[in-house]
Order: structure tokens, then sequence, then C-alpha cells
């Protein structure tokens, strides 16, 4: 995962380095699907008790980020649902991406049940997690982006300077804006940030909030000539259809642009008239590059 710092003050730079650092560590000991020791894991390998279920006391950690993506399924309806990670694990997704086999042997690719973000609960002032036995809870369409809200607002408060927290794309502000805003390219092309662009971009300032961009072709591995990716539908437990090959939305929070975004690719062509209800400015691509720019998203450089 590509993670990119920048402060308005350069001589801070340093200790908002540690601070994320530590940070980052944190949350990967907590919320990480590819380490059997962390907690979620071990949340997932916990036995029932009589009654069927798990219940468990968990970090404040981990409790809240349980809630950040319970709250992102309740707000969509269900679209992204953390209940997702054992379908995940069955299409191969089941270690850090990096690991996983560009190409491998043909696997069953068919409709599976989700358990549900329903079957999940979470008490915050407890730190209590209560769910069916055998989840995997996958937070990946979550955790990161809520990591970069969380780290931005902790070092800008702590150093007292603006700051940009990129996670994977997941880009978060907090603190006092440059002039003129953070301005951030935004491509459906995965790309270094100081490489040249491939394919179409675009230059947007943001001053506060988030911005995400979720996509279709980023994570892609392929099972017996089947091409995968890792946006699932929860109602069939396979990859989204696809019809967006990404989603940028800018939001009040990197959170809620990311579930936005997410959501986005789940919906398809729904996509462009739920999220102008939702008054959020998006940049949506298709599959044969076509870019759509709405809500005040600035249109690409012709």
């Amino acid at each position: 995962m590509l993670v990119q710092l920048v402060v308005t003050d350069p001589g801070k730079i340093s200790g908002a380095r540690e601070l994320l650092s530590e940070d980052l560590a944190e949350l990967d000991r907590a919320c990480s699907r590819f380490r059997p020791d962390s907690e979620v894991s071990q949340l997932g390998r916990a036995p029932a008790g009589s009654s069927g279920l798990v219940t468990a006391t968990v970090s404040p950690l981990l409790a809240e980020a349980v809630s950040v993506a319970l709250r992102a399924a309740s707000v969509t309806d269900g679209d992204v649902d953390p209940t997702v990670g054992g379908a995940l694990s069955a299409l191969g997704y089941d270690r850090d991406f990096a690991a996983v086999p560009a190409n491998g042997p043909a696997t069953t690719v068919s409709v599976q049940m989700i358990p549900g973000w329903r079957s999940v609960h979470v008490d915050l002032d407890a730190h209590r997690v209560t769910m069916p036995a055998g989840i995997q809870l996958d937070l990946g369409a979550t955790v990161k982006a809520w990591a970069a809200d969380r780290s931005a607002a902790s070092i800008a408060r702590k150093l007292g300077c603006g700051v940009l927290v990129s996670l994977g794309g997941d880009t978060a502000v907090s603190g006092q804006p440059p002039e003129g805003g953070w301005r951030i390219r935004v491509q459906d092309v995965t790309g270094a940030p100081d490489a040249r662009p491939e394919g179409p971009t675009a230059v947007i300032a943001i001053r506060d909030g988030g911005l995400a961009t979720s996509s279709t072709a980023a994570r892609r591995w392929s099972r017996g000539g089947n091409v995968l990716h890792h946006i699932l539908d929860p109602r069939t437990g396979l990859p989204a259809a696809p019809v967006w090959r990404t989603v940028s939305v800018a939001a009040a929070s990197c959170a809620d642009a990311n579930t936005a975004a997410t959501a986005a690719i789940i919906r398809g062509w729904q996509a462009p008239a739920w999220l102008t209800v939702l008054r959020l400015p998006s940049r949506l691509v298709e599959t044969n590059g076509t870019v759509h720019a709405i809500v005040g998203w600035p249109p690409d450089p012709s």
C-alpha cells in the first residue's frame, strides 16, 4: 500500500511520520484480516457460546473500526458489508494482495450466502462485539479511509499544522490547508504519484474532509480464466458487475467518501443518480474510459 504524508510545516515531518507509523502499526494489529494474530482474526476463530454467538471484549480501536464498518453498511443499504471476508477468501483473496498470485487454477465462482451486517453488533461503551461464530470480518472497505481521517486529525491536533494523509489513494486532510487548498491528482489507471499518468486524469483541490477512489482495476486476479476483483456485491458474494472502472468521491470525511465510492461500484448504472441525491461531487469512469463528472466535480481537461 502506498502511504503519503504531507505537512504544511516541513520542520514537523519527522514527528508526523512517527505518529503515522504508530497509528498504522496499531491498526494493523487490530484490524488486519491477513494476520493470524490480529484481533479481528482471533475474533473470527472464537468459539460460540450456548446461544451460538461469539461475544468478545475487544480493544477500543477494533470496536470503533467495526462500528465504522456497520455504519457504512447501514447508510448504503448493505452495499458495503463487512461480513464478506469469507467470500473474498474463497475467491483467492486470502492474504495481503501483494502475495496473491495473479493467475491460478480454477476455483468455484458461484453465488454465496453472506452472513450479513445485521448479524454483527458492537457496544462501543463496553468495547464488545457480538456475532455468529466463524464470520470473517473484512474491514478493508472502510478501515483504510477511516485510518486516514483518524491519523490526519491526530497529527494536526498534536503538531499544530496542516496535514494530508493518503493510504492507498484514500486521502484525508486536517488542520490549516496550504494556500489554494490541497491539490490532488485523480486518475483511473493506478500509478506512482510522481510518474507521468496514463489514461484520463483530473486535479482537484480540497480544503477539508477527504477524497477516495474505488477501483475494479487495481486489485484483480485470475482463477481458471475468470477475472476477479476485490469489490464484492454482498447480495451474491461475487465481484460487482463491471460497469465502472473507478469511482472517485469527495466528502466531509475520507471514510464517507470511500463508503460512497465503493457502494457506487456495486450499484452500477444507478450510482450517478444516487450520488446526485447525496450531493457528493464524484467522478465515474466507465470500463471503456468514458468519464462522468457530477455534482460540481470539474470536467477532465480535454
